[in-house]
């Protein structure tokens, strides 16, 4: 038996149905799992759902052995869970992941977890329990994971066999549990990528892996600080690393990430990513953004994606830089918690932290990077680090940027881009990471396109991972929607990102089920004229709304003192244009109607080619009574901002009071906003090349 073999036996389990009876050749056995933290295990989704819906509606519906004993566990986490538990199973598509709770196993030894995606081609080994040859036993074979498609992770060789789906996928050239076994095809097999643990982060109740992750690492650590507990992870995957290596040392890893589990978890991947980017550009020496981008849920992830940094001008060369960035890395970490949740800080654990740091910087870093390391940790001195009070005292004014015409200090913001119809009405889609207004990371695109109908469809999740990805702690990301004109009326602001009806419901309501234009700046923009370069008039009255009062003034010009169109024949394009070129630079069209389609969409065609930068209008059909008072609240609207970044809030302001019955009274809402200052993506968007990655040395 190989060591790793060894190592993962103790953890495997077999999934069975609960109840008396759990001897192997009584038992009704329905497929593979394996302990991650101590009680908690990992397995298919559709293994567990072999158990129908007692597996969904109770409390203690799996059947759980495992070398050290046998209990009933609980499905905490399932992606995917079944839309009708009673009905039929169907098909279980990826991630196919649950995590089962097991009370009374926190004995069981747990698998290392591998901290980023896997390295393809990859030796692996596959574990698991099967019938396949007649009696229920382990088996464990040897393949390669030969490819990363989408979802899946493709293997070759030994192909998983009936029975050890839910059993683990070992990389054996760094031993760290990469995937999952899943299934098989006619040619090859398929597993679950370990990664695939971020999709259940965003179901219901996913914030307990947070808690999960770091048992997982302090296990760990307390298996290498404890040579009577037998074979542990870090020391066989020292082994397998040989003498002379480079980069994190397995030791100096689990060290690190058992300083991690003691910090508050990150808010989301944005957090992780913005020092990640931080920490490149100052070891590489170069600003440096990946077009691929992550989604990390732990500072480990971070950690992990560091640690095979390399000089892209070096070829291969400077094999130190690694380490360099992940001590920078980890003081990073240390002080954005330490200064962004200070409430949630244990200050004893991160004084040992920060000791811990500065020791490791001194015998392994370089000198500039040492440098660094004591400036950053220097301002969590242990007077600092006394109480949360003190702490926030320093922390002083974070620099901010200018995003979508207003101070944000989020990662980046969204870039939702909806292009001319092709194939009839079909129109392609594509969702973007915008970095300080100029860095283009694209994430999703539907060259096909979709119906106008089916927008908020295809949308949603993509839009929710780019969010997850631009928002850093509390600073929300922006929505900048380039669209045809024609589209202008659709209400992107309205759309909600839950795919439950959680919005009526008190018990589900949180801040993800509310419509995106009442937590966030959402803002439409002119895919037209975004996709040449920016014309003198655009440019000059962008100035001219950018910092002055702004003004209110109709878009149409046969709009009486009431605030609409008279009857009759309406204004012509190229009289309009005329009129609109002559307003004021900090004057703000304004219409009581919408603009995708007739009167309304001349009359907005004429003020882009008048360079206005700023639109209001409402969407919905309404009353002519009601526009004279739309025309006096959005004067009063604009009046407040007192410039174009005023905007947003006096509008996310209306839509929250419009929203409540309570103080919905009087108002006017359904309102659209074209937000659209020159010089940003998509035009004059400069592309982007990643730093190079070492083989990584896990």
């Amino acid at each position: 038996m190989s060591a790793l073999e060894e190592m993962v036996r103790p953890s495997l389990a077999r999934i069975v149905a609960p109840g008396d009876g759990y001897a192997p050749d009584r038992e009704e056995y329905w497929g593979s799992g394996f302990f991650i933290a101590p009680g908690w295990l990992l397995t298919c989704a559709h293994v567990v759902g072999k158990g129908g819906a007692a597996v969904w509606r109770s409390g203690n519906a799996v059947g759980v052995t495992w070398q050290g004993g046998k209990t009933t566990g609980e499905v905490v986490l399932a992606k995917p869970r079944p839309e009708e538990p009673d009905g039929a199973r169907g098909s279980w598509r990826f991630p196919d992941i649950a995590l089962v709770r097991v009370r009374g196993a926190d004995d069981a030894p747990c698998v290392w977890l591998s901290d980023r995606a896997p390295t393809i081609p990859a030796p692996v080994s596959l574990h698991g329990w099967s019938r396949q040859t007649g009696d229920l036993g382990m088996r464990h074979g040897i393949g390669e994971a030969s490819a990363l498609d989408g979802k899946a992770l493709l293997l070759t060789g030994q192909t998983p066999v009936e029975g050890v789906s839910g059993g683990p996928v070992v990389d054996l050239r760094h031993g760290a549990v990469i995937g999952m076994n899943k299934g098989r095809g006619r040619h090859e097999g398929a597993a679950v990528p370990i990664t695939a643990l971020r999709e259940l982060y965003d179901v219901r109740g996913g914030e307990i892996l947070h808690t999960v992750m770091g048992e997982h690492d302090l296990h760990h650590l307390d298996r290498f600080n404890d040579p009577a507990a037998g074979a542990d992870w870090t020391r066989t995957q020292t082994r397998l690393r040989g003498p002379g290596a480079h980069g994190l040392a397995p030791v100096l890893r689990v060290r690190l990430y058992g300083h991690f589990a003691h910090l508050p978890p990150p808010g989301g991947p944005g957090e992780v990513m913005h020092l990640v980017h931080e920490v490149k550009s100052r070891v590489v020496q170069e600003d440096y953004r990946s077009p691929i981008e992550h989604d990390p849920r732990t500072w480990r992830e971070g950690a992990g994606l560091l640690h095979g940094l390399r000089d892209p001008g070096d070829h291969g060369g400077r094999p130190e830089l690694a380490l360099d960035a992940v001590l920078l890395y980890a003081a990073k970490v240390a002080r954005h918690t330490a200064l962004d949740h200070p409430a949630d800080v244990d200050h004893d654990r991160l004084r040992d932290f920060t000791a811990w740091i500065t020791e490791q910087a001194t015998l392994y870093a370089r000198q500039a990077i040492r440098e660094d390391i004591d400036a950053l940790l220097d301002r969590l001195s242990e007077e600092t680090l006394r109480t949360p009070a003190t702490v926030a005292a320093v922390a002083g004014p974070t620099p901010t940027r200018t995003s979508a015409g207003t101070a944000s200090r989020a990662r980046a913001d969204v870039l939702v881009d909806v292009g001319e119809p092709v194939y009839g009405e079909r129109y392609p889609l594509s969702v973007k990471l915008l970095y300080d207004g100029q860095d283009v990371t694209p994430l999703y695109s539907n060259d096909q396109g979709v119906r106008r109908d089916e927008l908020h469809q295809y949308l949603r999740e993509p839009l929710a991972e780019a969010l997850r990805l631009g928002d850093r702690g509390e600073h929300l990301a922006a929505v900048e929607a380039f669209l045809p004109r024609r589209l202008f009326d659709v209400p992107l602001d309205d759309w909600r990102l839950s795919a439950d009806d959680a919005w009526d419901d008190a018990d589900l309501f949180d801040e993800q089920s509310m419509p995106l234009g009442l937590r966030r700046v959402v803002v439409i923009r002119d895919r037209r004229r975004n996709s040449r370069p920016a014309s003198p008039e655009w440019r000059r009255r962008w100035a001219g709304v950018a910092n002055r009062p702004l003004a209110a003034g109709p878009l149409r010009g046969e709009a009486t003192d009431q605030g609409h169109p008279e009857a009759g024949r309406p204004e012509g394009r190229m009289a309009a244009y005329g009129r609109l070129s002559g307003m004021d630079d900090a004057c703000v069209p304004v219409h009581c109607g919408p603009v995708g389609s007739g009167p309304g969409l001349d009359a907005m065609a004429a003020a882009l080619a008048a360079g206005h930068p700023l639109v209001l209008w409402r969407r919905d059909g309404h009353d002519h009574e009601e526009c004279r008072e739309f025309h006096l609240q959005a004067g009063q609207l604009l009046g407040l901002a007192g410039g174009a970044e005023g905007l947003h809030r006096q509008v996310r302001e209306l839509r929250i009071r419009v929203s409540d019955p309570d103080t919905a009274e009087g108002l006017v809402g359904d309102i659209a906003v074209l937000f659209d200052p020159p010089d940003r993506p998509p035009h004059g968007t400069e592309p982007m090349q990643p730093p190079l990655m070492a083989a990584p040395d896990t």
